[in-house]
């Protein structure tokens, strides 16, 4: 099976960074106005808890799949699902930010989520610095 595909999920990426902040200043972040439009889109809005619905100004729609106050949050994007996760690095002082996306078309479509979510990750570090 090639690399990416999985039996259940289809195609998925994981993409992600060790920030040099605090867990709770990253996760302050990407809840904030600034950060949602960061990874799930302008316009956005969040409503942290299982069912609820959302829409970007782009016309993405989705819901709120799974809820882990402070560690993760799963959500569909279209017609993929999208989870981020975040944890503490040992020290504390860094955290673990992670994309996982699945449910896509094809390869082509993974290696160009994985692009983007790199490109977000890089955004979300310029922006926390």
């Amino acid at each position: 099976m090639p690399t990416g595909l999985t039996k259940d999920a289809g195609w998925q990426i994981g993409v992600s960074r060790t920030l040099p902040h605090p867990a709770p200043v990253v996760r302050d972040f990407i809840s904030s106005p600034e950060g949602l439009a960061l990874w799930l889109g302008a316009g956005a809005t969040l409503t942290p808890e299982r069912g609820a619905p959302y829409r970007t100004a782009a016309g993405v729609t989705g819901e709120v799949r799974g809820y882990h106050p402070g560690r993760k949050i799963r959500v569909t994007h279209g017609t993929t699902t999208l989870q981020i996760a975040l944890a503490p690095a040992a020290d504390g002082a860094r955290a673990m930010f992670r994309f996982h996306q699945e449910h896509l078309a094809d390869a082509e479509e993974r290696e160009q989520q994985r692009a983007h979510w790199q490109h977000i990750l890089d955004r979300i570090a310029a922006a926390l610095d």
